[in-house]
C-alpha cells in the first residue's frame, strides 16, 4: 500500500467517527480474557505497545505499522514495538512471551494462524495485559472473541462480487466458456468469508444459471504462490476463454492475473477484482492494459491507527476496548484510485 490521502490529511480523533463504525457486539461486557485485562485503573507515563504482525513485509502490513506509529505520535509518550511473525505460529507465541517479559502495557496482534488465539490470549490475560486482534479475529478457549479492529470479510467479498458482476454483465460473456478463479489461504476464516461473500453476491446479481463455474485454488496469500497455482490451473483448463478473478487479497488477484496474462490470456478476457488495491494500482499508474480491472481499497494505515488509539485509551483511561471496530472500504479502478486515497509506491 502507501500513505493514504486520508492519513496524510491528518485523521486525528475524527477518524474513528468518520471512517470507522464500531459495533457493540453482544450486550454483555467483553470477556475478561481480552478487553478487561490490565486492571481497573489507568496508567500514566510512557507506554509501550507491541504490534505483532504476520507477513509483515507485505505493503498492507507496512502501512498498518505506519498508521500505528502515527497514532502513537499523536498520543505522546507511546512507543510501538513491531515484529514480523511471517507465517510462523510458534513465533507468534514467543513474541508475545517476549513482549510480556519486556513489560509492555498492551499487545496488538495479527496472528499467522488463528489456532494460536487461545494461547496468546491466555498469555496476555495471565500477565494482566490487554490484547487486541487486528485483521484476523481470534478467540480464547471458551470461544470468547478478543477485541478486533479490521474489516468485515463478508461485506468486503460482497463488494468484490458486486463489482465483478457489473463488469461481467457489461462484457456479455457466455458463462459456458467463462470460469471464476478464486484463490486464498483456505485455513484462514477471514479469507474464506471474503471469497464466499464474493460468490454469493455475484450469483445473486447475475443469477445462478448465468454464473460461471468457480475454480478454487489454495495459496499462501503471496503473489508468487498464487501465480504458480494459477499457471497450473490455466494449463488444466485450456477450454476457458474468459476469466473472472477474485481472492483474499491483492497478492492473490495480481498473482493470478499475471499468470493468466503470461499464459496468453488477453487482458480484455480477464476481469480481476482485487482486495487491497495497493498492487493492482501499479498497472493503473503505469497506464498498462491489464486484467486488473478494479480492487476494493482497504487502508492498513487506518486499521493500525484505530487499533493504537483504542489501546492507548484502554491503558491510560481504562476505556474498554471496543469489541469490534470495522474500517471503511472503497472500490477503486484506473479512473479513481488516486481520489479514493490509493497512493502507489
Amino acid at each position: 500500500m502507501r500513505i493514504s490521502k486520508i492519513a496524510a490529511a491528518g485523521l486525528a480523533a475524527a477518524l474513528l467517527a468518520t471512517t470507522f463504525g464500531c459495533s457493540s457486539g453482544q450486550e454483555s461486557a467483553p470477556p475478561a480474557t481480552s478487553a478487561d485485562a490490565g486492571g481497573d485503573g489507568g496508567a500514566s507515563g510512557a507506554i509501550e505497545i507491541a504490534f505483532l504482525q504476520k507477513q509483515g513485509d507485505q505493503q498492507y502490513f507496512v502501512d498498518e505499522i505506519a498508521g500505528a506509529k502515527k497514532a502513537a505520535d499523536e498520543a505522546g509518550d507511546v512507543t510501538i514495538t513491531s515484529a514480523d511473525l511471517g507465517d510462523d505460529a510458534n513465533k507468534a507465541i514467543s513474541e508475545v512471551e517476549a513482549a510480556i517479559a519486556r513489560g509492555v502495557q498492551g499487545i496488538i496482534i495479527v496472528v499467522p494462524d488463528q489456532a494460536v488465539g487461545p494461547n496468546v490470549i491466555k498469555l496476555a490475560t495471565d500477565a494482566g495485559i490487554p490484547i487486541m486482534a487486528a485483521d484476523d479475529g481470534i478467540v480464547d478457549d471458551a470461544g470468547n472473541a478478543a477485541p478486533f479492529t479490521g474489516f468485515n470479510g463478508t461485506d468486503m467479498g460482497n463488494k468484490v462480487g458486486e463489482k465483478a458482476a457489473e463488469l461481467y454483465q457489461a462484457a456479455g460473456w457466455d458463462p459456458a466458456d467463462t470460469a471464476i478463479l478464486a484463490s486464498w489461504k483456505q485455513d484462514l476464516s477471514v479469507c474464506t468469508d471474503r471469497v464466499e461473500g464474493a460468490l454469493d453476491k455475484f450469483t445473486s446479481i447475475v443469477g445462478a444459471d448465468k454464473t460461471p463455474r468457480e475454480i478454487q485454488v489454495g495459496t499462501d496469500n503471496t503473489p508468487t504462490n498464487a501465480q504458480d497455482k494459477a499457471t497450473a490451473t490455466l494449463t488444466a483448463n485450456s477450454d476457458v476463454k474468459h476469466w473472472i478473478v477474485w481472492g483474499c487479497n491483492d497478492e492473490n488477484t495480481t498473482g493470478v492475473t499475471t499468470a493468466l496474462q503470461n499464459g496468453g490470456v488477453a487482458p480484455a478476457d480477464i476481469i480481476s477484482v482485487g482486495l487491497g488495491a495497493y498492487l493492482a494500482c501499479k498497472d493503473w499508474a503505469a497506464g498498462q492494459d491489464t486484467g486488473n480491472k478494479a480492487a476494493l481499497y482497504i487502508s492498513g494505515i487506518d486499521v493500525g491507527y484505530a487499533a493504537v488509539k483504542a489501546m492507548v485509551a484502554k491503558i491510560r483511561d481504562n476505556t474498554p476496548l471496543p469489541p469490534e471496530t470495522i474500517a471503511a472500504t472503497y472500490m477503486a479502478d484506473a479512473s479513481n484510485y488516486e481520489s479514493v486515497g490509493v497512493v502507489c509506491t
